[in-house]
Parts: structure tokens; sequence; C-alpha cells
């Protein structure tokens, strides 16, 4: 009897897990969707080159502007850092990667829409704006206390030396390739494909923690922390600074945590501090810009959020943050409309996809060419799709190497961009999964191709 009371129990504690996910994806799909599109636009129709040329110099208006473009760009917590090393590199300043890295994890299209979606507009306008305000402070200290105006391109030595194999001047744009149809479906395949393909897992997991939380976790667990504030802060940083953790998918986490008793301020803390830094962030930020620029990226992540938490616990009207969290609970016990049903559909069949993608990989890469378990090419330049070009190919030395440390597909892209940079390397394409890089070229220089990519966080081994 006793077994069967705690397996019914088992299930029901299932069910209602289950539910509580459901109700919470219904909520945010269509945001999402929505997000994912604009975050595709951004990438197919804003020119690469374009930020470089407003972050350069040791100046206030850099860590602006780096802050600035950061706020609304879909990048991850580890997507960023091979951007912000790789915007090091082309010329921006301390201050000004230390803004971006500090502004860009934070928020993007997509997780505005879906903090609008599942915690309202007050909590959806002010995380934007204090991440605007915590990346341009952390920045500022940065370039205060910089030295020399004139410091090294890649943060540690001098091995930059040129943007791309073209060697393009400092800060210049590259030209929109292709027409416009072929720019609408690259925004597509971004916004739907490698978008999901970076941030699905970690979405999924945030929406699993949130429901295990709703189910699991006792109502009113925050409430031994009501008079005290910044104890509840402090334990959301200790969870949530070394941890990663996405944007979006930190949203059902802070909103399964509200609904158990934590404040709106330390639930602020939490969307703040957990997706702008992690152990991979610190490493990397020690490693490339040094210790004295980590202690102050560090010192402003966890500053900002506490003084934006402080203000909404303190300063601001409670219901602002309280009110579309009521209604979000209210809507998890009521029967989605179509349209919620129909975008909850069409997200699921792209988390679908990613996993169809991620089992096909081990057998045929992009051009339908097996590869034994591990594809050398990619969709947009495959080295193998004829024989002719397979000739051409072999004509030029090639090499492989593994990147380690890559995590999405910005990653794989800035793997490939910094690689093309050094001298006598005539194309390379990185596979995401396996880690492979093939390099073809004339008088390869392996160390300047380790010092580059370890220059953006990853290493190389051969």
């Amino acid at each position: 009897m006793w077994l069967k009371y705690k397996k019914d129990f088992g299930m029901e504690s299932v069910l209602h897990i289950l539910m509580a996910v459901l109700g919470i994806v219904n909520e945010m799909s269509p945001y999402l969707l929505l997000g994912f599109l604009l975050a595709g636009i951004m990438h197919a129709f804003i020119p690469d080159g374009w930020y470089t040329k407003y972050l350069s110099g040791n100046t206030f208006r850099s860590v602006v502007n780096a802050a600035i473009f950061g706020v609304p760009l879909p990048l991850c917590s580890c997507g960023v850092i091979p951007t912000a090393m790789s915007l090091r590199r082309e010329g921006a300043s301390k201050g000004a990667v230390v803004s971006f890295l500090i502004a860009t994890p934070q928020t993007g299209v997509d997780s505005i829409f879906a903090t609008y979606s599942l915690m309202g507009l007050p909590f959806a306008v002010v995380r934007p704006i204090a991440a605007l305000f915590t990346a341009i402070i952390g920045g500022t200290f940065v370039n205060a206390q910089t030295l020399s105006p004139t410091l090294p391109r890649n943060g540690e030595g001098d091995h930059a030396e040129s943007l791309s194999s073209e060697n393009k001047p400092e800060g210049t744009p590259s030209p929109l390739r292709g027409r416009v149809g072929e720019r609408v479906c690259s925004a597509l395949r971004f916004g739907f494909i490698e978008m999901m393909e970076d941030i699905g897992k970690w979405l999924v997991v945030g929406l699993i923690v949130a429901g295990l939380i709703t189910v699991l976790v006792p109502d009113s667990f925050f409430a031994i922390f009501k008079d005290n504030t910044l104890l509840s802060m402090l334990l959301v940083l200790c969870i949530s600074v070394p941890m990663y953790i996405c944007a979006t998918g930190s949203i059902p986490i802070a909103v399964a945590l509200m609904m158990k008793g934590l404040t709106p301020g330390a639930a602020l803390v939490m969307l703040m501090a957990g997706p702008a830094c992690n152990v991979a962030s610190i490493l990397v930020v020690n490693k490339v810009l040094g210790k004295k620029t980590l202690l102050l990226y560090l010192a402003a992540i966890i500053g900002g959020s506490i003084l934006f938490g402080f203000g909404i616990d303190h300063l601001l009207p409670r219901e602002w943050f309280t009110e579309h969290l009521n209604n979000t609970g209210a809507c998890c016990h009521e029967v989605a409309g179509w349209f919620e049903w129909t975008c909850t559909g069409v997200l699921i069949l792209l988390l679908l996809n990613v996993v169809r993608m991620k089992l096909m990989h081990k057998e045929t890469c992009g051009c339908g060419h097996s590869h034994g378990g591990h594809c050398h090419c990619h969709d947009e330049a495959c080295s193998c799709s004829t024989e002719e070009d397979a000739d051409a190919h072999h004509a030029h030395a090639s090499r492989t190497y593994i990147v380690k440390g890559m995590t999405c597909n910005h990653c794989r892209a800035n793997a490939e961009k910094v690689i093309r940079t050094v001298k006598g390397v005539e194309s390379v394409t990185v596979d995401l999964q396996s880690g492979v890089a093939t390099v073809t070229g004339d008088d390869i220089d392996e160390t300047a191709i380790r010092e580059a990519v370890e220059s953006i966080g990853f290493t190389l081994k051969q």
C-alpha cells in the first residue's frame, strides 16, 4: 500500500511539473519566436565590422556605444566571450570590451520579449536599463585604470596583424553580401536554426528547473529572508555568478522563485548576474584582459545588480513587479488559445529539429557526404562538393586542428574569423560539434594560429 501511494505521488508530481512547464511555454512561445526573428534580421542586415568602428579609443563614448550595441544583441553568455575578444583584436578599447561583455549577455531582443511575456512591462524595461547602466560603469572604470592609451589589440600580445584575409582597414564594415532574398533566408536560418541550436538546451533546462521549483519547493520558501533583503541577494549571487545560465533561460527560474517568496529585487539580481557572469567568462577575462580588469568587471556586475535590486524592493511599488506574476500563475491554470498552442508547437518543432541535426551530424555534413563521424566542412564553404573542388582544395597545404571551448555558433564563427586573419591562410572551416578546424593555405604558421585562437578564449590542439 505504501509503495502504491509513493508511486502515485511520484506520477502526480511529474504531471504537475509537466503542466507547469507547458503553461510557461505557452506564455513565452509567441514572444520567443518574435525575438528570434528580430535577432535573425539584425544578423543578416547589419554588416560585419559595423560595431567595431564605434568602439575604438579609451573614451567614454566608446564605452557607451558598446553598451548600447550590446543590449539588443542576441548573444548568450558563452557566445559573447569570443565576440568580445574579437572586437578587442580589431581595435576596441578594454573599457568598450568590458562594457560589451556586461551588457550583451544580460539581455537581447529575444529575452526582452520573453521577460515581458512572463514578468510584465516593468521588468522588461528595468532589465535592459540595469544592463546598460552597469555596463557603462564597468567600462568607464576599466578605461580609467588603463595607463597607456595604445594597447596591443588582442590584450596580451601583438600577433594580430590584420582583420581578415583581405586586410580591411580598422573599423571598416564588410559589405552585405547576397540579394535581399538570400539575406532573408540567412535571417530565418540564424534566428530559427542557429540561435535555437545555441540556446535551445539552456532554455529547456531553465523550463525544467522552473517546473521543479514550482512543484517541489514549499510556498513562501524565501519568507525567512523577509527582513533581510541583502542576505537573499547574496544567496542568489552565490548561486548565479559561477553557473552558466542564458538570459532567456533565467526568466522561468526567476518567475518560479518569485512565486516561492523571492523578492522582485533579488529576482533581478539573478536575471543580471546569472547571464552576465560564469566561470568560463571569469577565466577568459582574467587571461586576456588581466586581473585588474576582471575585478572591475565582477564589481560592476555584482554592485550594479545589488543596487538595482534594492531600488526595485525599496523605491518602486512592489505591485508593478508582482501583478503580472499573479496573472502568469493564473494563466498556467487556464486553457491557452489556438495562437499560443500554435506558437508552442512551432517552438517544439524547432527544438526537435536541433536534436535531429545533432543526430544526423555523425553521419553526414551539409554537403551530404559521409565523414565517418567528423564533418570537416561547412554548409557555406564546402570543400568536397565536387571532384574539381576537391582537387583545388588539396592544391594547397591543408591542416586540421581541434579547437577546444566552443559551445555555440557564435563561437564557431569567431574561431573561423580569427584564424582567417593569420597570414598565409587561404580558407578555414570549423565544425562546432567535433571542434575540428580545417585550415588551407601556404606557409601556415601554426604558432600564429594558436595565438590567434587563444586570444579569443579558446585553446588549440593538433
